[in-house]
Order: structure tokens, then sequence, then C-alpha cells
């Protein structure tokens, strides 16, 4: 992460202490106060909520043009989506399918954060930091095949800057003239949560707002062949029986495109300029443990889970759900169960577990960032979304299927994996006041 930055006209004074909502530094408390989504849900937040809530299943054939020879058949694909109802042209023909996405789903961020150019007080006081994994296959993979067919002089310049990971962080920045600290997190499929902490980290360092999250597009000919070297991505050709975590029919995951943007700010920024405050970052830990290590995957998410709860200053039992990472391989699905239990205690046979992703699909480095912003709604609603396509778990955990289960939540836990092998972990409250010690 690098940029300018500076101090904010709220900032306090004092030294940094850990309370009930997690560490603070100098008072500054780093607060979620927008959310974009765009998905194979639909796009915009209330159309995504609506769909996780009722426990719909957005997975499908792959229907993406030069696909249907490929041995991939079930994923999530963002349909109806019209990039130019919300971009403008000079930056479509620039960016791929992923950038696309990253711009909307910011443009919905600002636009629920109701936050414009009149809050900007200064360029340098808005950063931007995203995750990507795939980058921009379908744009790399056009303008290869019009070098390969036609000859250098029709690849376009912007192949250059199209199809590299860091393109959504350059261009959102460049689109809402965002000059604070920028970054761009690759850290596997964990990275949208760690991108979420950057952000926080940014807040608390100095930066009045950051706008972050992760969106992917990897359902293009060329990225879904790269995909297929993965064992853990499902080869099943039925919709209901591709991605079934914590079951005995766990057969792998099907994977997704699109992804969430989230407004980060100071809260005492925020709350001056009249915004509501959804949710605070509250704490957040990773680890590594190799590529596709699943067995040792249980002690390093066990620690980024602990970790995690230790920088929100929270208790295992104040934890009211777990967003679980949910692989859906076997091996993976047992590590996950057992660091719940080694790092929640006895907790974890009771606490709701839901992985409302198994409706969508696991869109890489956007699949915890939608977890979060699904977190945030679920807090707001009092509801626990279920997990679609999962009745017969066969682990020790309470995982909620069938319908959405009432409930007060304050605090969730969001978790998240990589294939090459990171961990992370995200404690996440609601509002901007923290429970207190006590419950």
């Amino acid at each position: 992460m690098s940029g300018p930055q500076r101090n904010t006209r709220r900032q306090r004074d004092g030294g940094g202490h850990e309370g009930a909502g997690g560490r603070e530094y100098g008072g500054r408390r780093a607060v979620v106060t927008g959310l974009g989504v765009v998905s194979p849900h639909g796009i915009g937040a209330e159309a995504f909520w609506k769909a996780a809530e009722d426990g719909t299943s957005s997975l499908g054939p792959v229907t993406r043009e030069g696909c249907d020879h490929l041995p991939l058949r079930v994923a999530g694909e963002v349909r109806g989506f019209d990039a130019a109802e919300t971009v403008e042209e000079r930056y479509l023909v620039q960016t791929d399918r992923f950038t696309h996405f990253a711009l909307t789903a910011t443009h919905l961020a600002l636009t629920d954060a109701r936050f414009g150019r009149a809050d900007v007080e200064s360029p340098y006081s808005v950063g931007v930091v995203t995750a990507a994994g795939s980058g921009g296959g379908e744009f790399g993979q056009r303008e290869l095949q019009n070098l390969w067919g036609q000859g250098s002089r029709y690849v376009g310049p912007y192949q250059s800057i199209a199809w590299f990971y860091a393109a959504s962080t350059g261009q959102v920045s460049i689109r809402n003239d965002f000059k604070g600290p920028c970054g761009v997190v690759a850290a596997d499929e964990a990275g949208g949560l760690d991108a979420l902490a950057h952000a926080a980290l940014a807040v608390r360092n100095g930066t009045d707002t950051v706008v972050c999250g992760a969106t992917e597009a990897p359902l293009a000919p060329y990225s879904i062949v790269c995909q297929l070297g993965y064992p853990e991505l499902s080869r099943a050709g039925e919709p209901d029986r591709a991605y079934r975590p914590f079951t005995g029919a766990a057969c792998g995951f099907a994977p997704a495109e699109g992804g969430a943007v989230l407004v980060v700010e100071e809260e005492a920024a925020a709350l001056d300029r009249g915004a509501d405050v959804r949710a605070t970052v509250a704490g957040h830990a990773a680890t590594f443990t190799g590529p596709s290590r699943w067995a040792e995957s249980r002690a390093g998410l066990a620690r980024a889970i602990e970790g995690a709860l230790a920088e929100a200053g929270c208790r295992p039992e104040e934890v009211d759900v777990v967003f679980a990472d949910a692989l859906g391989v076997p091996e993976a699905d047992r590590a996950e169960a057992l660091a719940l239990a080694d790092a929640l205690g006895a907790h974890a046979r009771h606490v709701p577990v839901t992985a409302p992703k198994t409706g969508t699909g696991r869109a890489y480095c956007a699949a915890p960032v939608l977890d979060v912003a699904t977190a945030v709604l679920a807090m707001e609603h009092g509801l626990v979304p279920p997990t679609p396509h999962v009745f017969d778990v066969c682990h020790d955990l309470d995982v909620v299927s069938g319908r959405a289960r009432p409930a007060e939540i304050r605090t969730a836990l969001v978790l998240g994996r990589g294939l090459m092998g990171s961990n992370s972990a995200l404690v996440v409250r609601r509002g901007g006041t923290a429970p207190s010690a006590s419950g």
C-alpha cells in the first residue's frame, strides 16, 4: 500500500488501545457505510440479499461463448449485466469484464453510502484497495487471438494494462479522482478479506475513506482452461450437485464471477457528513499453510480466527454467526470444522454456520467479500441466510440450511482460504457501537 496519508479533520488525540469493539489507533475506527454488489443473484445489494435470504440458487450451465466443449459444466454467471448503464465508454473499451464489475460495484457502493464529490475534502483523503486472482482473462484472450490471427497491428494498446490484476484499483482511482493510499492484494482467494483489512488499516493510519473489495471474471475459455488444473474444481453437471460443502456428496466447488465493493470510512468523519454507519471492521488475521495442504489448513485457519478475535477484543462465545469458507472438498471441509472447534471451543457446536456462496458459486477473491456484504445485511435484517443445496451435514456444525434463521446478530466471523494456501479471518460488528465485553 502506497500513497500520501494525512490526518483527518477529526482525528482524536491519544495512543492506541484495544476495546470491546476491536483495536483502535488513536481512537480511529474503520466502519462500513456503503455496499455495492454485482453477482449471479443480481445487480445491487437489495437483489443480492433477497436471493440470499430466500436460499435461491443462481448456479447454472456455463453459457459463455467458446466454453461448450470444456469439462466445466456448472458455474455462477452474472446475467443481464450491462456495464454501459453505469460506466462511460472510454473506461469500458480499455478494461476487462472484471474491472467493469468493479467500476459498477463502486458506483453502487458510493451511491449507497451517499458519498459524492462534495464529501471529498481532498483527493488524497480517499484510497482504493482491491484483490484479484484471475485478472482480465477475457480481454487478454481476445487480443492474443487478434495477434495470432491477424498480426500485431490488430492488438490494441490497452492489452498492456487491461489483463493486469491491478487494473481495477487503477481504474476506480482514475475514474473517481481518488488519490489516497491505493493498493492491490495478491493473497490468493483469501485476499478479499485481506483487502478489507488493508482498507481498515489505512483508515486507522489517517485516511478518511477507502473504497475496497474484489471482483472476478474467470469464465472466459482461457481462464477456465487454467482453472481445470485445480483438483478442487467441481466437474459435476447438475447445478444442485456441483457445490455441496460439509456433506458426504461434496465434490469440489463451482466457480463464479462478480463481486462486491465496500465504502470503509473513519467513523467520526462518516458521522460528520451524516452517513449511516452499518458495521465496524473489528479484527483480522491471516496465515499461510501451503497449496492444497487441507489437513494443515486446520491449524492455520484456527490461528487466523484466534488472531482476528483477539484484535477485535471478542470472546469466542460472542460470535453470533460464521460465514464459512466452505470449499466443498471433504478434507478441506473437515479441516475447517476442526479449526472452528479449535478456535471457538464448545461454542463451535452451537454457533450458526452458513455458506450462501453455494447459491452463487465461489468467486475466488470476491467470494469472501460477498460474504462480508452478506454479513452486514444479515445483521441489519436479523436473519442468517441459508446454505443452498446443503441438507445432510456430516460434520459437528450447526449449518443453516433450507430457510433463513431469525437471529440477533451483533458479531459475524467471515472466513476465507485460497487454493495456494492462504487463510484469512475477519470479524465484523454490527453498527458503529460495539457490544460490551459482558455481551
